[in-house]
């Protein structure tokens, strides 16, 4: 976890009480969250330290955090994209469990319901308990946003899938709780910020500097590292195998693989890797591949998060 200066603040996609402020909450020490319309706006307001319409003087945006990968949806493909389009680091991780709810303005039973609103990836989650109803369901940019979308209109025979913190802050009432599929649900996010610990604007994100993988003053043993690398393959038969050679050589655990077009040339793609390595054998890596890769760029190398 790293640890940030009290009153920093943190670019999120949505709106209070969304899973991504739950993930603001859990990775820093009294942040102040910032919300933002979705997540290119979060890798904006890192790059450019600041949100629209902050007043001369503001405090810098030090970090963000985005969704990655989710238990039962799978990745977030499109922050794969943003990761490859902006020039920020992957300076850690935090997993949020996932637990959802459908709520509804005060009064009200689920025989009123006609509609139901979310972000897709949350109606996917829930989608066997609205199965059992005729129910019309609308997609929203976001779940606490679907909330606030409610309460803001007053609108009655709707109701949200939110989390039941987001279904408090918004004064919402619990139609049915626990209406997440998989019981364990969990979304994985990463936190972003300028190269060193530093965003865009040059304002330095306090305790980002702590050496990966090193001991701490009591001698304790560092915990698990993983990194996280994109690389594109020559186009020609075998170079896939030979560059995921490397890390089978090294003795490298690559725990996730993912290929997502390349945005140079039609039909290519480039390849995202997560390994669990720490910066030494993470730059040994990538300099091994330099002789069957095209392009090789480490986005970060951090603290995994503790299983669940």
């Amino acid at each position: 976890m790293r640890v940030i200066e009290p009153g920093a603040r943190v670019a999120y996609s949505g709106e209070p009480g969304a899973f991504a402020e739950d993930a603001v909450l859990a990775a820093f020490e009294r942040p102040v969250p910032v919300p933002v319309p979705g997540f290119r706006q979060v890798f904006e307001a890192v790059t450019a330290g600041c949100v629209p319409g902050d007043p001369p003087g503001a405090a810098p945006v030090v970090a963000g955090v985005v969704p990655i990968e989710n238990l039962v949806n799978g990745t977030v493909r499109e922050n794969y994209d943003l990761l490859l389009e902006h020039d920020l680091a992957v300076t850690g991780e935090v997993v949020v469990p996932v637990r959802l709810c459908l709520a509804a303005l005060p009064g009200q039973s689920l025989d009123e319901i006609e509609r139901v609103y979310s972000h897709i990836q949350a109606l996917g989650q829930a989608e066997a308990f609205l199965r059992t109803r005729p129910w019309t369901l609308l997609t929203t940019y976001n779940t606490a946003g679907a909330a606030k979308m409610i309460v803001d209109r007053g609108e009655r025979a709707a109701a949200a899938v939110v989390s039941p913190r987001a279904a408090a802050g918004y004064g919402l009432e619990i139609l049915a709780g626990d209406i997440q599929q998989v019981p364990d649900n969990r979304t994985r996010f990463l936190l972003i910020a300028g190269h060193g610990g530093r965003p865009a604007s040059g304002v330095a994100v306090p305790g980002a500097t702590d050496a990966p993988g090193a001991t701490d003053a009591s001698g304790a043993v560092p915990e698990p590292m993983r990194t996280t690398m994109v690389l594109a393959v020559r186009n020609e038969p075998g170079s896939l195998h030979r560059c995921l050679g490397v890390f089978a050589r090294a003795g490298l655990n690559m725990s996730k693989l993912e290929s997502r077009p390349s945005h140079d040339r039609a039909w290519e793609y480039v390849f995202w890797v997560d390994l669990d390595a720490d910066e030494r054998q993470a730059a040994q890596a990538a300099a091994d591949l330099s002789s069957d890769a095209a392009m090789v760029r480490i986005l970060g190398t951090y603290r995994r998060a503790p299983e669940e």
